[in-house]
């Protein structure tokens, strides 16, 4: 099944991207509101690519667009020829799967956006919508990142403004809205909740993006042996569904 386009908004509200890791909570931020999904692996490491199994249950059961995140290990983006080559496979099973879109980001050593092997990535998601994530965070110089990213033919950046939360970077992230103008969506996302997501409205954004996850305890056996991570977080309906309250005032 092919996943729908972008879904018109009732008097322009910020259309809200869940990122999910699992099968159930995939249908929790669907069920809770959610306007899109990000699909990945390991949220509490970032996130990493999601499985090809798992891209083909989204895209079958998701009435939202979905777009995976093509991400091949946790920790920096500076990826070798392999990892590219593996993350060229990824894009590609996300457009085969059927899903809507993919989120990527290749940095160089210097933290700059690696263009070479973004046009790669890109050319392997064929006509699927393309989010430059949070690669983006890293740059020395984000006025010629945005540049460079709409030069490219991306869609919208992820960003927190480059700071440990997009609270925490909400003057640098005003100021790429007012350079993005029409031209691409800057997505603000890091640490935003119901609570924190105020400030974000009055800058004029199309779409905010956030885990609306919680804390998921984990004990016995599973967590004896080391099958579970100490902080791993679970969707949350509650904060999905609170988050898109607040983005309807």
């Amino acid at each position: 099944m092919a996943q729908p386009g972008p879904a018109h908004h009732a008097h322009n509200c910020p259309l809200l991207e869940v990122c999910v890791d699992t099968p159930e909570g995939l249908k929790t931020a669907i069920e809770a509101g959610a306007d899109r999904i990000e699909l990945c692996s390991a949220l509490a490491t970032g996130g990493v690519t999601p499985s090809q199994g798992f891209m083909a249950l989204a895209a079958r059961t998701s009435p939202i667009p979905v777009h995976a995140l093509i991400r091949p290990r946790s920790g920096d983006f500076v990826f070798s020829d392999e990892e590219i080559v593996l993350m060229q496979h990824d894009s590609e099973a996300a457009r085969d799967a059927g899903l809507a879109g993919v989120v990527i980001g290749v940095s160089r050593e210097d933290g700059r956006l690696d263009l070479s092997a973004l046009k790669a990535l890109m050319q392997a998601a064929g006509p699927l919508d393309i989010t430059l994530h949070r690669a983006f965070d890293m740059v020395p110089d984000f006025t010629e990142a945005l540049e460079q990213a709409f030069s490219l033919g991306i869609r919208r950046v992820l960003t927190s403004g480059g700071a440990p939360t997009a609270l925490a970077g909400i003057e640098v992230l005003q100021r790429l809205i007012e350079q993005a103008s029409d031209r691409l969506s800057i997505m603000p996302g890091g640490g935003i909740t119901a609570d924190t997501v105020a400030p974000f409205l009055k800058l004029g954004i199309r779409e905010i993006h956030a885990s609306c996850s919680s804390p998921q305890a984990c004990a016995g056996k599973v967590a004896d042996l080391g099958f579970v991570l100490p902080s791993d977080r679970r969707t949350d309906a509650q904060k999905v569904k609170a988050l898109k309250a607040a983005l309807a005032l």
